[in-house]
């Protein structure tokens, strides 16, 4: 792809924009990721590039440039409409962009696999439930890079200055502050002390809030959260993804990573408060003794005994006794055995002693979550690269649904490649999308025509009905040509079309003065002049300043679309007057009246060999009965000319 990169080749792109798409992109490399990757929205992100400039900023790099084959703005206008419908069921950028990268072709390989794809996304879609495929799709996209959560109240421990470089060159510090030995006083400042050693030749207090890590041990060993935090932060996009996997029946180790995330969550240092166990403990066994104390029968010498010891064996007995439920109770609500009272009356707590006990409570809990935490971790990173792989596949299934929700909706059926133009049941996208139009509707307003273009009457004049439906059938012809070289199944029963170098369509214009006719002259013969193959829409081009010269000049334009491998439809009045300089074909699609409404009926296919007249009559009798007072009198009368 490098010889490709020069952006000053693109159409409307000058030397100075081409240098700040590249620097804001970081450079030749990243271009040609960009390009590869699709990435619209990054190249679009640039100041003064529209999402337009940056597809065709992406085709032309890719050796795909859309603007060869698309010759007007009302082709290019057609296009864009297609692509507008398939990007309607496209849930991520990744699909998003695919789909504005879709472009005609004449590689008949390329197209024939293309529509075969298409088809087997629709046969696909229409088993699902689609609400729900589209639910969990909704907002689905590449895992975020997440910015590592500082946590100040856990640091990591070294024991000389080359281990701390090594390690803020891992990036370490941005999770935990990093202290070296000679600040081995500030770990009791911290909940949970990490100790990275290369000689373990710190000697430390018996502190349990310190577990131990080897320097040589992988970066997760040391801090799980350079792992973890990629899951934990992406767990939503997970969970769309393996419900989406489950749905389709495909195998996924989502499960298990959800899993790993539920588990995860459940891991924390429990706020149990020691305090309040140990205070509702400690009334309880007050009370205990001093009732047991008031039932004891102290003799002579025991009476002795307390005056000069302060206890006797049966008062000791009461309190090693009340003591000793007083600790099974704390253990059952804590998970620790421990004493923390001194045997007085009232019982006094040993705060010392409930302190130590609290911080070794958090230190081991704090210790057991490390260690979980550095097992989950491996075992994400073990299966990460399989992770992203699914979730670039649901990715690359949003671009398949929405082109497989299009062909379904829109009812659409595969082209035949062949040498001319044959439409059977065709019908223009406004009008076929299941979706959005009702099956009344559609039985009652919606016709489907039958079309053809064939050697050697490669060229049709269309002629007949106002508002009978001609320009639509131009739109639907550019259409299904334009669809089949995109590599797509079309909006027609049976089809056979043509490919070809170039489309040309041309949209109404009413009126040529002497300007308007220079340029008319300078548009539309160079059209001819080349060998290449074309399909030319030619929609009412009639008031040229002198209908003879106009007649002529049309005739020519016919004979030398004639005489080449090219194709042309052209909607005119003036088809009485073209053919006694050109024999071609007239086609003409005739109104047969009014309904019951005042709606023309009109036969939207078209009768080949025909010239169908206007409705000019009919018209007027449809305003004339849907008017009133002395607007329908004067309808009225000229109605009784005709």
């Amino acid at each position: 792809m490098g010889k490709k990169m020069d952006l000053t080749q693109i159409k409307g792109l000058g030397e100075r924009m081409a240098q700040k798409i590249v620097q804001q992109l970081g450079g030749e490399q990243e271009l040609e990721i960009a390009v590869k990757n699709f990435e619209v929205d990054r190249i679009s992100s640039i100041e003064g590039i529209s999402q337009r400039k940056a597809v065709e900023i992406i085709n032309n790099l890719s050796g795909n440039p859309t603007e060869n084959f698309l010759k007007t703005e009302r082709a290019l206008q057609i296009y864009e409409e297609i692509l507008e419908k398939i990007l309607s069921y496209a849930h991520t950028s990744h699909a998003k962009n695919k789909i504005l990268l879709l472009s005609p072709s004449k590689d008949t390989s390329r197209i024939k696999n293309s529509i075969e794809f298409v088809m087997g996304a629709k046969k696909s879609v229409s088993s699902l439930p689609i609400p729900y495929v589209r639910t969990l799709l909704n907002n689905l996209s590449l895992p975020k890079k997440i910015k590592p959560d500082y946590d100040p109240s856990i640091a990591i421990l070294v024991e000389n200055g080359e281990d701390y470089a090594y390690l803020i060159d891992l990036g370490l510090n941005r999770y935990f502050p990093i202290i070296s030995a000679q600040e081995t006083g500030e770990i009791h400042e911290y909940e949970f002390v990490i100790y990275v050693y290369s000689s373990g030749e710190l000697v430390l207090d018996d502190d349990s809030n310190i577990i131990m890590v080897s320097k040589d041990s992988e970066v997760l060993e040391i801090v799980p959260e350079s792992v973890l935090n990629y899951f934990t932060h992406n767990k939503n996009i997970l969970t769309q993804v393996l419900e989406l996997r489950n749905l389709l029946k495909k195998e996924t180790v989502l499960e298990e990573v959800v899993e790993i995330l539920n588990e995860l969550e459940d891991l924390k240092v429990e706020d149990v408060d020691f305090d309040k166990i140990v205070n509702s403990a400690k009334k309880g066994a007050d009370e205990e003794i001093k009732s047991s104390v008031k039932n004891v029968d102290l003799k002579g010498d025991e009476v002795l005994a307390l005056l000069n010891q302060g206890m006797t064996i049966k008062i000791e007995k009461i309190f090693d006794e009340v003591i000793s439920k007083a600790r099974s109770t704390i253990k059952a609500n804590t998970g620790i055995e421990f004493d923390p009272f001194m045997r007085t009356y009232p019982l006094e707590i040993d705060e010392i002693e409930l302190e130590r006990v609290k911080k070794q409570a958090i230190s081991k809990k704090q210790i057991e979550i490390f260690d979980k935490k550095v097992k989950a971790a491996k075992r994400l990173s073990q299966i990460q690269k399989k992770v992203d792989e699914e979730i670039k596949d649901a990715l690359e299934f949003d671009y398949q649904f929405a082109l497989g929700c299009f062909a379904h909706y829109y009812n659409l059926q595969s082209p035949e490649i062949g040498e001319d133009f044959y439409l059977e049941g065709a019908l223009h996208l406004n009008l076929a999308n299941s979706d959005e139009i009702s099956e009344l509707e559609r039985s009652e307003h919606i016709q489907r025509v039958d079309y053809a273009l064939f050697y050697p009457e490669n060229v049709a004049l269309l002629t007949g009905a106002n508002s009978g439906g001609k320009t639509t059938l131009l739109e639907t012809l550019a259409q299904i040509s334009i669809m089949s070289q995109m590599g797509l199944p079309v909006s027609a029963k049976k089809s056979r079309v043509k490919l070809l170098d170039e489309i040309y369509f041309f949209s109404k214009q009413r009126s040529l003065d002497a300007g308007a006719f220079e340029s008319f002259l300078r548009t539309f013969m160079p059209i001819v002049t080349t060998s290449n193959q074309k399909l030319i829409l030619l929609d009412e081009l009639e008031a040229i300043t002198e209908l003879e010269a106009a007649v002529k000049i049309i005739s020519s334009f016919i004979e030398m679309i004639n005489d080449s491998d090219s194709f042309g439809v052209i909607v005119t009045h003036m088809a009485r007057e073209i053919i006694k300089y050109s024999p071609v074909r007239v086609d003409g699609i005739e109104a047969k009246g009014l309904d019951d409404n005042y709606n023309l009926i009109v036969d939207r296919t078209p009768k080949m060999n025909y010239l169908a007249r206007s409705t000019p009559e009919l018209i007027l009798k449809m305003i004339y009965e849907r008017s009133d007072g002395k607007l329908k009198e004067i309808y009225g009368k000229i109605l009784e000319k005709f």
